[in-house]
């Protein structure tokens, strides 16, 4: 019985971990994506992190709820579609994140090839 209950303890601390990490992940990349990404910019971090809440939190409702992922490469065209929407819509709900639908485009391109890249397990 005390086993049972050290082993999920210890899984609900990994997916507490695995959710920390991909807001970590989803920051970086969303920095860098609105740094190479014309008509996309972050004012600062607070926005920044505050952005890649919302976008993991979007992402995390549109799989319960779909079962697709907002990733470019992860389920082809609709991927990129959940991806440029997930980008566009995020000014709505964060101050000081500012975006066009041209640049949610490009940018859901760039996101999607960093995020490629970056190894590791990122999916919850």
């Amino acid at each position: 019985m005390e086993n049972n209950q050290a082993s999920s303890r210890q899984g609900t601390a990994n997916t507490a971990w695995q959710i920390i990490g991909r807001l970590v992940v989803s920051a970086i990349v969303l920095g860098i994506t609105a740094f190479f990404t014309p008509g996309f910019s972050i004012n600062n971090f607070w926005s920044l992190a505050v952005a890649a809440i919302v976008l993991t939190v979007m992402d995390y409702l549109i799989v319960k709820f779909t079962g697709l992922h907002a990733s470019p490469f992860g389920k082809g065209f609709v991927g990129f579609v959940l991806a440029v929407i997930t980008l566009y819509v995020t000014q709505y709900f964060v101050a000081g994140y500012s975006i066009s639908w041209m640049a949610a485009i490009i940018g859901a391109l760039i996101y999607g090839v960093i995020d490629y890249f970056i190894p590791g397990e990122q999916e919850m």
